[in-house]
């Protein structure tokens, strides 16, 4: 995507080989990027959300892995995979929801496998970890073009320059993947070829990541949008105001139960109570086919209280300064995620195309996971 004239995507080697992200913690008040010189500071990044995002998180694990081999020993193979077996299990503890980081884990440790030597297998890490960022884009792009489809079919029932109203949770866009996104990727190829569309943007407490990340996205892309509060998005539905609402996934079992940002259930709740089409954007590596029951298998992230008792806002003189909205002596739970159940979800958008969300759907597009199953 672009952001000022220039095409950026959310983590590259930079022209002196380091790891670059962009910083997540700085938007939507003041755009700049992080170097990750070392695979602590990966770990670090992923579990405090300097990056954030089930693509990004993937791809970010996957250079993590590089980092990891560039700094294990190499006097023999035994010495090297043993240090890199204790990456792995390092990395998947940084964040427990998202499926998409055990699965570059894993990719990784299948590519290495495949090495002779410990500079063979630092090779293979290198080359892993760029196909993994380069395919996740291109994924996306294809979910954009699947779910551009969707759009244009609500757009064909409406008026003469009337917008197709979506309405998003968190962020799904470029920034949670290495570009495109997911959720927001239709939204994108929409505008750009031209159709009108308005997005209805969830704040998404704790962190408001709608409120600083996809409003920020939409803003810099010219996509007409409007905040709103989290709890607002019933009454809109009600009043015929959402044609659709699409979000991202974390984690989908192989039935199509979804795992999202905390609230999303209740957003298909009242899409489910009003008739409005709900629909989960995902590449292939946020699909867990190991897993079958969402609310009963899938592990939720419980995160530190302070993200719910305070909130970071920038005063007029430009600081940025976290603000306790609570009770000195209020303690707060922080579920992350919670799953909607596939009863509640209209259909599922991924690189391969649309399915519904049932296992049978799901593996209509993926066939080998049946066979794997």
């Amino acid at each position: 995507m672009n952001i000022d004239g220039k095409a950026y995507r959310t983590i590259w080697i930079d022209e002196t080989g380091t790891l670059t992200v962009i910083d997540q913690h700085l938007l939507p008040h003041r755009f700049a990027t992080a170097r990750l010189e070392s695979f602590e500071a990966v770990c670090a990044a992923i579990r405090d959300m300097l990056v954030r995002g089930a693509g990004l998180i993937g791809a970010t694990a996957g250079y993590g892995m590089w980092l990891a081999a560039c700094e294990a020993p190499c006097r023999d193979n035994a010495s090297f995979d043993a240090f890199m077996l204790d990456a792995a299990a390092r990395l998947r503890q940084t964040r427990p929801t998202a499926s998409n980081l055990a699965w570059a884990v894993k990719r990784q440790l299948d590519a290495l496998a495949q090495g002779a030597s410990p500079a063979e297998k630092r090779r293979l890490a290198r080359e892993t970890a760029d196909r993994i960022a380069d395919e996740d884009a291109q994924a996306c792009r294809r979910i954009g073009e699947h779910g551009k489809n969707l759009l244009e079919a609500i757009a064909a029932r409406k008026g003469p320059g009337e917008p197709v109203r979506i309405l998003t949770h968190c962020n799904a866009g470029w920034l949670a993947f290495v570009d495109y996104g997911s959720a927001l990727a239709p939204v994108y190829a929409a505008h750009d070829a031209g159709l009108p569309v308005h997005v209805w943007v969830d704040e998404t407490r704790p962190r408001n990541q709608g409120a600083g990340l996809t409003a920020w996205e939409l803003a810099r892309h010219g996509v007409p949008h409007t905040l709103i509060a989290d709890n607002a998005g019933g009454h809109l539905m009600q009043h015929g105001l959402v044609d659709i609402v699409i979000t991202g996934a974390d984690r989908v079992t192989r039935r199509g139960d979804a795992a999202n940002k905390i609230g999303t259930y209740l957003k298909a709740l009242a899409a489910h109570d009003n008739g409005v089409p709900f629909y989960v954007a995902l590449p292939s590596s946020t699909f867990d086919f190991s897993l079958s029951d969402g609310v009963a298998e899938i592990p939720i992230e419980q995160r530190g209280g302070e993200e719910v008792r305070t909130v970071l806002g920038k005063t007029p003189e430009g600081v940025l300064v976290p603000v306790q909205i609570c009770p000195d002596e209020t303690p707060a739970g922080n579920w992350a995620f919670d799953v909607t159940p596939n009863r509640l979800i209209t259909g599922l958008i991924s690189e391969r195309g649309l399915c519904p969300a049932s296992e049978e759907g799901v593996l209509s597009l993926y066939p080998e996971a049946g066979a794997r199953a």
